[in-house]
């Protein structure tokens, strides 16, 4: 008797202890993962091709970024934005992504970072709200608050 409670109390935690290891590897398979993404963003910036940057967006009319000037729906309105504001490679400076909080489950995300942006006369900077999902086993931005 004693024998089969230490075997289901053992096997128990076994089973515990498997699930918190398969659920923190998913958590951090998918952090590295949009970890990617905003890495890859930043190289495409600094090459000055937002058509390249825009491709960690989820491409859809149901995208919003939301920003002091308003909320913008949809992925290519989005485009348009960036490149009427950003419409050379001096306006585009250098950008860098600092990550300040990363929370995720299996196909959600929610991030908090900083942005600067480094250029020849000026620099600016701010912080941004991300909400991703994970579309067709691609972590896609959702919702874009940039202040």
């Amino acid at each position: 008797m004693i024998k089969n409670q230490i075997y289901y109390t053992f096997l128990s935690l076994l089973i515990i202890m498997f699930c918190i290891a398969s659920c923190t590897k998913v958590n951090s398979d998918a952090q590295y993962e949009i970890e990617n993404v905003m890495k890859y963003q930043e190289e495409c910036w600094n090459k000055g091709d937002i058509d390249c940057f825009m491709q960690g967006y989820w491409n859809s009319d149901s995208l919003l970024f939301v920003s002091k000037n308003g909320i913008t729906k949809g992925w290519n309105a989005t485009l348009n934005n960036y490149k009427n504001k950003y419409s050379s490679p001096e306006q585009m400076g250098k950008l860098t992504f600092s990550i300040l909080k990363l929370e995720t489950n299996n196909n959600n995300a929610f991030m908090i970072g900083k942005w600067q942006l480094n250029r020849t006369n000026d620099n600016i900077g701010g912080y941004f709200t991300l909400y991703w999902k994970k579309i067709d086993s691609k972590w896609k931005i959702i919702a874009d608050h940039t202040s």
